[in-house]
């Protein structure tokens, strides 16, 4: 049996992103759960900044080295952004909420958006999905696909729909 080193677990959002169904919305999925434990337990924006700034800081290289270990290991993956890579979701969707008051319906529609910016990906997003490659590719048009869900999700609730 072969074994991934333990960093192909962090890039595949610890086995979600091997879904054989929209594994990038079950990335995203798995990560609620650490964005509850930031929302709901840790309570603190300056932590919650910190670990959203190390996920992206950590996200070029780790989504970067295990796409060239999956293209080389003859596990089919062959794409620049492999589907099953969901590390990048992780950051979108902490990006999507951050420094945005909890709430179901927030986290639902913030959710929605994200996934929407990073399966419609309309132009930046677009060309910085097939320009920049290698892990800060991977990384960047989810990054690029948050912010406009971010905004988005910002004035929802500033208009008193959320």
């Amino acid at each position: 049996m072969h074994s991934r080193p333990w960093y192909h677990w962090l890039a595949l959002g610890g086995g979600s992103g091997l879904s054989p169904v929209l594994p990038g919305t079950m990335g995203t999925i798995a990560a609620i759960p650490l964005y509850l434990l930031l929302a709901l337990v840790v309570q603190n924006n300056v932590v919650y900044t910190l670990v959203l700034v190390a996920i992206i800081a950590v996200g070029p290289w780790l989504c970067g080295q295990t796409a060239r270990e999956m293209q080389n290991s003859g596990s089919g993956m062959r794409a620049l952004d492999p589907p099953a890579i969901v590390w990048d979701e992780w950051a979108g969707l902490l990006l999507t909420l951050w420094l945005v008051p909890f709430g179901w319906w927030t986290l639902l529609v913030g959710f929605l958006l994200f996934r929407f910016f990073d399966m419609l990906k309309p132009w930046p997003i677009s060309w910085l999905d097939k320009h920049i490659h290698g892990g800060t590719g991977i990384m960047l048009d989810d990054i690029a696909a948050a912010i406009p869900a971010l905004i988005l999700l910002r004035l929802m609730l500033w208009a008193g729909w959320l």
